[in-house]
């Protein structure tokens, strides 16, 4: 059907009274003008009427002639100028030029409606996103004051300034729509040029959406996926959030704010119909996700991402969407952000709990690193990499503990990389803060909470000791491996490290009192000591020792640096007393039958039967028939060799 608003346009501009109907010469000189821009519009018009020839129907002006286009266009402006001024002139007089003008106005929207949808069709690729966000959207309107002859050297000047052919069609394709959408708007028929510019990008923002890997996918779809469908889904759409909102949508009002310059109305209600499902879509999907029921801790992981994707986009978001009309994407984005944040308080509280009521029975081997402490510490570890996204979530939700708890677990640190120095009242079950850091470090204490309990898994409280010492060092090995450290401090991580000694220095203690206590600490009763009391306190040492040593076999230090502390600490507390009694009982058991068996080790045997221990091995540590188990590992064969050089250096 052909357009007919160009009348009804031409009504909005009422005839000026005048006293004296008669017609002037310089009026007369006017409608003369104008009768002459009809026969000009006429020309050009019918020319180019796609019903008026098959050449007009199947070629564009823009394409063959801009020269021309830019006629064709100036025809129009002038076209429309005539048919107000005979409105306001004489309508009943003139209606036939008006009939005619008429005619002619409606062949000329043909015209554009068919170049603007050609355009739009045929330059796609030059009208992707990225071009179109890079663009100036700067250049003169149609209007009262509009000129071709400016418009001309716009465009011209804006071509010179390209840089790559690609830019310079971008350029001139978005100035050939503008024109003609300004032409078209002017002469009332906006709606038709709307109608086309909706289809058309809409359909590519859809396409492009698609292409950067995302689909809408509703809350029963959710339910009915596997978590590693899902995960797939999601990691496409964090893929993908970035380039949709920066480049696609950004892009797209850009082009719309371009081509519909004249008219703010326009450009807002055409941006809204175009973007503003597919955005509402979009930014659906992470409250969608986090709809899905029964989710575990380890999901929290990709529910952040989501969470920080949004927040990070907001700022581009409030901008691109800042229209009352597309509001609903503001909206939608809150909501999301709202359920992706119930959700992580959600799993947060699910790991805690789990924590709490983990039921592993068997007791780790050796009293090495308990399963529960691993996974702990490496999903905190994780966690900690999203600390600002975790500072967001819990902004309204200020920590409350269930009991009253030490101050001295939740110190603020005081490293220069740490956070500001929070408020703690442990007492009123309530601590503050701007940061995670304090929920990190109850989720720490809740882990070592549960390691205790574990403790009394073991039958030996020595062993019992070593367990919570090898845990707490783990756990702080891995603070100041990752960003907790940022966020826990250095103050923190050394109040846990001299708890961590004290529980080696109670393993010692339990562990090697026996041992200690069979070798004479005092030289004036190491003097008046005689054979037979030598004797009888060698192979009361001997059989601590050996209680010990294969008691302690299976035992193992997980820490390579603590494992050597422990072993040194050992030997400083036991070696020289050991090596004076050693010499002293050689001395008086000499030449006596059966004297190698009693003093059965020598100082530096005996360092060597310490330097096997903590490594877990039972099978080496079994016996100590021979002077030193086997080991083929090159740690075992540096520390051997060190335990020498300490051995050398105790007897100077």
């Amino acid at each position: 059907m052909a357009p007919r608003k160009g009348m009804r346009s031409v009504f909005y501009h009422p005839s000026p009274s005048r006293k004296d109907g008669r017609a002037t010469p310089s009026h007369t000189f006017s409608a003369t003008l104008m009768e002459d821009n009809i026969d000009t519009a006429e020309e050009i018009v019918t020319k180019w009427d796609p019903q008026a020839s098959t050449f007009a129907s199947i070629t564009s002006i823009f394409y063959e002639s801009r020269a021309e286009s830019r006629q064709f266009l100036r025809a129009v402006v002038d076209l429309q100028r005539a048919m107000r001024f005979f409105m306001a002139d004489s309508p009943v007089s003139r209606s036939a030029l008006l009939v005619r003008a008429q005619s002619l106005m409606q062949a000329a929207m043909r015209r554009l409606q068919k170049e603007f949808y050609q355009i739009l069709s045929a330059n796609r690729d030059r009208l992707d996103p990225e071009s179109v966000s890079t663009s100036t959207s700067s250049s003169l309107s149609l209007g009262s004051n509009y000129s071709i002859s400016d418009f001309e050297e716009e465009e011209i000047r804006r071509a010179t300034e390209c840089i790559g052919e690609v830019e310079c069609v971008s350029d001139l394709v978005m100035a050939d729509l503008r024109s003609i959408a300004e032409c078209m708007i002017s002469c009332g028929y906006g709606k038709e040029c709307v109608d086309i510019y909706k289809t058309i990008r809409r359909s590519i923002v859809d396409e492009s959406l698609y292409k950067l890997g995302f689909e809408k996918i509703t809350p029963q779809q959710v339910q009915k996926l596997d978590w590693e469908v899902l995960d797939i889904r999601i990691r496409s759409w964090l893929g993908a959030s970035k380039a949709a909102v920066r480049t696609l949508l950004s892009g797209e009002r850009a082009l719309c704010d371009h081509v519909f310059a004249s008219s703010d109305t326009i450009r807002q209600s055409c941006f809204a119909e175009i973007s503003r499902e597919p955005a509402v879509n979009f930014f659906a999907f992470p409250e969608v996700v986090a709809s899905k029921t029964k989710l575990s801790p380890e999901r929290v992981f990709r529910i952040l991402d989501m969470y920080g994707a949004v927040a990070k986009l907001w700022p581009d978001m409030e901008s691109i969407f800042s229209y009352e009309s597309t509001s609903a994407v503001r909206s939608q984005a809150i909501s999301s952000l709202s359920k992706l944040g119930e959700v992580v308080r959600s799993l947060l509280a699910d790991f805690e709990s789990a924590i709490q009521k983990d039921k592993s029975k068997g007791a780790a081997p050796g009293g090495g690193l308990h399963p529960l402490t691993r996974y702990v510490m490496n999903y905190l570890a994780l966690l900690a990499d999203y600390s600002d996204a975790l500072t967001d979530v819990y902004a309204d939700y200020p920590f409350q503990i269930p009991t009253q708890l030490p101050e001295s677990f939740f110190d603020a640190p005081t490293s220069t990389s740490a956070p500001p120095s929070p408020a703690f009242h442990a007492g009123d079950k309530l601590i503050s803060s701007s940061t995670i850091s304090v929920r990190i470090a109850w989720l720490i204490l809740v882990l070592l909470c549960k390691l205790d309990s574990k403790a009394e898994l073991y039958r030996e409280l020595a062993l019992a000791y070593l367990f919570l010492a090898n845990n707490l060092r783990y756990v702080v090995r891995k603070v100041r491996g990752c960003k907790l450290v940022e966020l826990l401090g250095d103050d923190w991580s050394a109040k846990q490290l001299a708890k961590a000694r004290g529980y080696t220095d109670s393993y010692e203690r339990l562990a090697w009192s026996k041992v200690l206590a069979a070798v004479p600490q005092d030289s004036a009763a190491l003097a008046s000591m005689d054979a037979h009391a030598a004797r009888e306190r060698m192979r009361r040492f001997n059989e601590a020792f050996d209680g010990a040593y294969r008691g302690q076999a299976a035992w193992l230090v997980a820490d390579g640096k603590m494992r050597e502390e422990l072993k040194l600490s050992i030997a400083r507390k036991l070696m020289p007393a050991y090596q004076a009694f050693y010499e002293r009982c050689r001395g008086l058991l000499a030449g006596e039958t059966g004297s190698t068996a009693v003093v059965r080790f020598a100082p530096e045997d005996l360092g060597n039967y310490i330097s096997d221990l903590f490594y877990g091995d039972a099978a080496d540590g079994s016996s100590i028939s021979t002077s030193v188990s086997a080991s083929s590992t090159s740690e075992y064969s540096s520390s051997k060799a060190s335990w020498r050089s300490l051995w050398l250096s105790m007897r100077r």
